[in-house]
């Protein structure tokens, strides 16, 4: 820590403070008669003790400031991400990796610890910070997400090289090659795996609908590749539960063959259906994993339609359209509002974007007919419902947005909620905000670092027909910014179909409700939520509420709901893929209400399809950041790389503090002591 004074009064200032200093003592001890009798040394130590707290009282007044530079060393950062997905594990080298691999790595990060700091990193289908060993359990690989994880949790640190251990097999996120060269530090890849090739038939890919209609009939692709087969054949069969319900021959004609084998069915029934796509094993097929996949289908009898009008063409009319569609389960009709001369009543919800006073006849069409409306960038902040906006006329705030935490209409996924803090302003309208009676806001405004109670997207419902109103210009930014972070457009997607399916949704007016997904992946965590009213249909939460799930073989699961605010949640965490029934049970004073239902964990397959090592991969990554890749017998010479790279040294930090000479409380403390002792000394010697 280094230390300086700096001044900015003028010199003359610092002798006057002397000169007072020297006054005041002097007036106080020299040749003062009442000292006659007080000894020649006391009388020079006591004007001392008051010289020096006068002129310490007098600096005070001056601008006197003192300077601290402290430094602090960091040593580098050596990350170790290591591959938890389960194709790490599905070679012959499995034992070696699990046992004598691991240790050979912890051995590695002790001996660099002496030099540089070490964290650990896991990653597959996501990316967790943890000092545990890895157990190889993860059903997806993400290496694209590894990087964007490091970006934003060690930024601005000094990160001296990342170590990758990995088979370089990737299933999920986009390619890593591109990713990695955003980073400003070089990747060490620890390679693992057998990079040759194998006899191999696999089931690639399905694709399918994931929602059909009843009495409609519906595709499905099958895309099957075989490698060092050629000359031979394969049988595709498809299955729902034991019964075979069609199959091809594929003829295979190349050594890298791919073909798609095309199926058709008929909806005749409603609900869940499971469907079972095997492909033959041949003589000398090494890995028979990713000859089965399955899939499922939900027929359902109707299709909602939602009519979409506007005032004006916009950028947010594409945004929501195409975030509607992406759900199957809707149909939108598009008008500008001018034009639309057709009846509301097959509507199951009308969104009106750029509502204006004149559109009051259709909010009245839609109370009439009881069909719930959404009202998206108002250009008036009148006769809004749900919320009353005393606005001073084009006067607007750039709005940015946070969750309101205790939103209880319908459930968002974690990533939105995180997501959402970083969505782009809109333009609101600027006033005071009253919230009516009943009203939900989701979605609240945040001005500069202010988070305020003034919604942007808010939920209300009046006389049983629910309506909402997004308040706010420029959604389609969302949906772009969703894009530039993601790659996709899936959390704005959310937002936007799970607003969608509350309003459009048929009431419920039974006394317990259960919210439960119908199809969910294994690696996905299962949470169910409930609802319990009374008489009045007033939200309670005092009787308790039961779970049985059962699996395909008949073992039961007990569970107890936990209680939120007004409702109930399970979180049932992750099961094994699989069909399940669930029976829930709840008794309200007395009386019994119960709720089946079922729901079809996805069994992910992506680790079984390729268990080629690519080792390319890891080359590419390690080359474009200026890295170098290792194999496992090869740790003492990573460790050789790293100590010897002049790149990965220590940096050291400065910061100044610049405190005021009245900020010193020791000063404080020393000038009572010296007042302390100089009235200590007075009053023994002297009559002063």
């Amino acid at each position: 820590m280094f230390s300086k004074i700096i001044v900015n009064s003028p010199w003359y200032f610092f002798l006057l403070s002397l000169l007072i200093g020297l006054v005041a003592s002097t007036l106080l001890y020299y040749k003062n008669k009442k000292n006659t009798e007080v000894p020649k040394n006391v009388i020079y130590f006591l004007f001392v003790l008051r010289f020096f707290s006068i002129t310490l009282i007098t600096l005070f007044l001056l601008s006197v400031f003192l300077k601290q530079v402290k430094n602090e060393t960091q040593n580098p950062i050596i990350l170790f991400a290591i591959d938890n997905s389960s194709s790490m594990v599905m070679q012959k080298d499995s034992l070696e990796v699990k046992k004598d691999l691991l240790a050979k790595l912890a051995n590695l990060k002790n001996s660099i610890s002496k030099n540089f700091e070490v964290k650990s990193i896991l990653f597959g289908d996501k990316t967790t910070s943890s000092s545990n060993d890895p157990n190889f359990n993860d059903k997806e690989t993400d290496i694209s997400n590894l990087i964007s994880e490091i970006e934003n949790n060690f930024s601005n640190q000094n990160i001296g090289a990342l170590i990758i251990v990995s088979d370089g097999i990737y299933n999920k996120g986009s390619n890593p090659i591109y990713a990695a060269e955003k980073l400003n530090f070089p990747i060490y890849p620890i390679a693992l795996g057998d990079t040759s090739e194998i006899k191999d038939v696999a089931i690639q890919k399905i694709n399918h609908n994931q929602v059909a209609y009843l009495g409609n009939s519906f595709p499905a692709e099958v895309i099957v590749s075989a490698k060092n087969f050629k000359g031979k054949e394969a049988v595709v069969s498809l299955f729902q539960g034991q019964t075979e319900k069609a199959k091809q021959t594929v003829k295979i004609n190349s050594d890298n063959f791919l073909a798609t084998c095309n199926f058709t069915f008929n909806a005749n029934t409603v609900g869940l259906l499971k469907y079972t796509v095997k492909v033959s094993v041949l003589d000398g097929e090494k890995n028979s994993l990713n000859n089965q996949q399955s899939f499922v289908v939900d027929v359902i009898d109707n299709k909602e339609k939602i009519l979409l009008l506007a005032t004006t063409p916009h950028p947010d009319i594409a945004a929501i359209k195409e975030a509607i569609l992406n759900s199957t389960s809707y149909e939108v009709d598009y008008s500008l509002s001018s034009e639309f001369k057709k009846p509301i009543k097959p509507y199951s919800l009308i969104i009106l974007h750029g509502a204006l006073t004149n559109q009051n006849t259709i909010i009245n069409d839609c109370k009439i007919n009881a069909i719930p409306f959404w009202i998206i960038n108002p250009l008036s902040a009148e006769n809004l419902p749900g919320v009353k906006i005393n606005s001073a006329i084009n006067k607007f705030n750039d709005a940015e947005s946070y969750l309101n935490n205790s939103f209880g209409l319908f459930t968002i996924s974690d990533e939105l909620k995180k997501f959402a803090k970083e969505l782009p302003a809109v333009k609101t309208f600027f006033g005071n905000y009253v919230l009516g009676n009943g009203s939900n806001v989701l979605i609240k405004q945040r001005i500069g670092s202010v988070e305020t109670e003034n919604p942007i997207l808010i939920f209300s419902e009046m006389s049983g027909l629910k309506n909402s109103v997004f308040i706010g210009d420029g959604l389609w930014k969302w949906r772009m910014r969703d894009f530039a972070e993601h790659t996709n457009h899936n959390l704005f997607n959310e937002l936007i179909t799970k607003s969608v399916q509350y309003l459009a949704v048929k009431s419920d007016k039974s006394f317990f409700r259960i919210s439960s997904p119908k199809t969910i992946n294994e690696n996905e965590a299962i949470e169910i939520d409930a609802e319990v009213y009374n008489k009045s249909y007033e939200l309670i939460t005092e009787p308790d509420v039961t779970l049985t799930l059962s699996n395909s073989e008949g073992k039961k699961f007990n569970y107890t709901f936990g209680k939120t605010t007004n409702a109930y949640k399970l979180s049932i965490g992750l099961l094994p893929f699989g069909e399940y029934k669930y029976e829930a049970k709840v008794k309200v004073n007395g009386e019994l209400f119960v709720k089946h239902g079922s729901l079809i964990v996805k069994e992910i397959v992506s680790e079984k399809i390729n268990t080629v090592a690519d080792h390319q991969l890891l080359f590419s990554m390690a080359k474009r950041t200026g890295g170098r890749l290792f194999y496992k017998n090869e740790l003492d010479k990573l460790e050789s790389e790293l100590l010897k790279n002049d790149q990965i040294k220590p940096i050291t930090y400065s910061q100044n503090n610049t405190t005021s000479l009245i900020d010193l409380k020791w000063l404080f403390w020393l000038i009572l002591i010296f007042l302390s002792i100089e009235w200590y000394f007075r009053k023994r010697y002297t009559s002063i």
